[in-house]
């Protein structure tokens, strides 16, 4: 499961500090950030709490993201909160591109002043729906200091069948 979410960020961060370069070099007087969040969503077939080789990544299945982000800027310290519902690509990612947002430095912060959560909002499989880790904070953050990129990849939410299949699965 590591690998395949390495992969997926790697892919994914390449992409973002292109973007993210290119952002800075055409704002040479203001700091913007460029915020990705994502995740993934598993339909986890065992039961187990885990990615098995049985399990399978959910196309279509909705997610809602929660954001609290802190903007400082010389004048005055502002807090912005938002909700979005997004749905999860044929790879069973999900992805929100947060726009530049004057007074956010979110590669220079050494803490978390920024938190996004997700949470399973409805699965697309009927064979694949009773929510598993539903809801997720815990993330792992990348960080380019020179470009002002950051992405938040959320700890992975699942779904599993209504029964455990002991005949795939095991005892």
């Amino acid at each position: 499961m590591n690998l395949i979410l390495l992969l997926v960020l790697a892919s994914l961060v390449s992409s973002s500090l292109v973007l993210g370069i290119q952002a800075v070099h055409s704002h040479h007087s203001r700091i913007f950030s460029q915020i990705t969040v994502m995740g993934l969503v598993y339909c986890d077939t065992c039961s187990n709490n885990s990615f098995s080789k049985h399990s399978y990544f959910l196309p279509g299945a909705e997610v809602r993201i929660d954001c609290k982000l802190k903007a400082e800027t010389p004048r005055t310290a502002e807090q912005i909160a938002f909700s979005v519902n997004r749905t999860t690509n044929k790879n069973g990612v999900y992805k929100l591109e947060i726009p530049s947002m004057d007074g956010i430095r979110c590669a220079e912060d050494s803490s978390m002043v920024s938190f996004c959560q997700a949470s399973l909002m409805g699965s697309s499989s009927s064979a694949c729906n009773v929510p598993g880790y539903k809801t997720t904070s815990g993330e792992i953050s990348i960080k380019s200091r020179q470009s002002n990129v950051c992405i938040y990849s959320l700890n992975p939410l699942n779904y599993r069948p209504s029964t455990r299949d002991d005949i795939l699965c095991g005892n």
